[in-house]
């Protein structure tokens, strides 16, 4: 008898559906193909001990089980569950009557236990998209597929379960939650906030300049002097994430496995900081089986690079695309896949290999060479898309000692929130613009013009500090976003002056 069952496979951050196709003829070997990988091929085993030890067998016939379509690579244990119903179905041990409705995925345990798959949220969008009533999951993964609209979740903890559910001897209640109430009952709640840090209030208010436009960020200062600190706190004043956005993150780290266990959804912006060792291959995203680097992870949210020169040359060279294009696209010989990579960069660095270069107490043992060679490892066109180079010094002891709580994340978020709304309105137009930082030289010439008196001091500055070109459509768009926190319709000379204070690393001089 032949059989059909649906299930899924993943391709980058969506689903694709694959029907299995099962069929008992007379004789006795099984066949697997459709180009299943080797996890997918050791389904055999894993199927044949779970309906042993739960009294079952598998048949007695040549069984053919084919995947398609059959020119994209299944690869997982995920299809253990569709193939082993499909098998129970050809012969006749499970209904075939409703397998029509249903998507289904698991992977069995040698019990015939069920694990949590990954990429469970794409899998329930695909299903709903193409019109079938509900998917079977192992329970872990119901929290996450549960927050799709009009799909049913049958969460199922093993393989007897689904037998009895599909023969019409148990009913399955399916999962529901409360979206809305899972979504905004945990957008405010950091562990860090910007009421713990003492002093350093130019650096917040780059944070908060920064946060308000999305601008790209980098911090130059000793060791200790809070860098790291300041970064962590970065998420408590971004605005908090729309339900599109947050299915979005969701879903990538639903593919990549990185979601914790009973999470729906991710509503907090994500916070990424990977060790300087990590490759270009787990930055990016791609490898033999493709999944998202740390960049695409932190999409919607912020990826910090601490020490940012200890980083690989070639691990910081291969951001350089997709820090401008918000997307990063990995070709290989046999597959294409694109993820998203939205992301506020964020770096950090010691100013000098011994890290002491302009500090007000310690001195500095490096040579002037040595101070250039270092600076000299992050390259141009990778910090031309760094918008904000901070200079950072040690917070003194009385600032330290002061018992005074600082401003609160809370307040500060709701001046950048106040920001944002600003520039939704302004690009409500332009297809893919959200935010200063995303503006090309034809949208700064349209929304950030300057006038007279502005452009005579962006001139004298350039010339007396020795900017470089590229500092200029920078400092326009920085003060563009400083305006809009001023609720100023117009850029005004103050707002170029404090966007100037924020191109340390362009100063011809510095290091020198």
């Amino acid at each position: 008898m032949l059989v059909k069952v649906y299930a899924a496979a993943l391709q980058g951050i969506n689903a694709i559906q694959v029907t299995i196709e099962v069929n008992a003829l007379r004789g006795i070997r099984f066949f697997l193909v459709g180009l299943p990988d080797n996890a997918v091929k050791e389904s055999h085993e894993r199927i044949r001990s779970a309906l042993e030890f739960n009294g079952l067998k598998l048949p007695s016939k040549q069984i053919v089980v084919n995947m398609a379509p059959a020119d994209i690579r299944k690869e997982g244990s995920a299809y253990d569950l569709p193939i082993a119903i499909g098998i129970m179905a050809a012969d006749n041990m499970v209904s075939a009557e409703h397998l029509g409705k249903y998507m289904i995925m698991g992977e069995l345990g040698l019990d015939g236990g069920l694990v949590p798959i990954k990429g469970a949220l794409p899998i329930a969008l695909k299903a709903a998209e193409l019109g079938y009533e509900g998917v079977i999951l192992p329970a872990g993964n119901a929290p996450e597929a549960a927050v799709v609209n009009n799909l049913k979740v049958y969460a199922v903890d093993n393989l007897m379960q689904v037998i009895r559910f599909l023969n019409g001897e148990e009913t399955l209640t399916p999962y529901t939650m409360d979206v809305d109430k899972e979504f905004y009952s945990r957008q405010s709640n950091f562990e860090f906030d910007f009421s713990e840090v003492r002093g350093q209030e130019s650096v917040k208010r780059a944070f908060e300049v920064a946060a308000a436009g999305g601008h790209n960020l980098i911090m130059i200062g000793p060791p200790g002097s809070g860098k790291s600190m300041m970064a962590k706190r970065l998420p408590s004043i971004l605005p908090p994430l729309t339900l599109q956005e947050s299915l979005e993150t969701t879903k990538i780290h639903s593919v990549s496995g990185a979601l914790a266990g009973g999470t729906a959804l991710i509503t907090q912006r994500p916070f990424r900081s990977p060790h300087h060792t990590i490759s270009s291959v787990a930055l990016c995203g791609g490898g033999s089986n493709p999944r998202p680097g740390e960049i695409s992870l932190a999409h919607n949210g912020v990826l910090f690079l601490d020490e940012l020169p200890e980083f690989s040359r070639d691990v910081l060279e291969v951001m350089r695309q997709p820090l401008e294009d918000r997307k990063i696209c990995i070709a290989r010989a046999n597959y294409k896949v694109e993820y998203p990579a939205g992301v506020m960069f964020v770096a950090s660095m010691n100013p000098c290999p011994c890290g002491y270069y302009n500090h007000p107490t310690k001195a500095c043992v490096c040579n002037p060479g040595q101070v250039q060679r270092y600076l000299n490892k992050i390259s141009g066109p990778l910090l031309d898309r760094i918008d904000l180079q901070i200079e950072i010094v040690p917070v003194p002891f009385e600032k330290i000692s002061d018992a005074r709580e600082g401003e609160p994340s809370a307040t500060i978020r709701e001046r950048v929130i106040a920001a944002r709304k600003i520039q939704e309105e302004r690009f409500k137009d332009e297809e893919g613009i959200y935010c200063n930082a995303q503006m090309t030289p034809k949208l700064s010439s349209k929304y950030a013009a300057i006038d007279d008196a502005c452009r005579s001091l962006l001139r004298t500055a350039m010339n007396r500090f020795n900017l470089s070109a590229r500092a200029y459509d920078r400092i326009v768009k920085v003060a563009r976003t400083i305006a809009d926190l001023d609720k100023s319709e117009n850029i005004q000379s103050h707002h170029i002056a404090e966007a100037i204070g924020y191109r340390n690393l362009d100063r011809e001089n510095w290091g020198t």
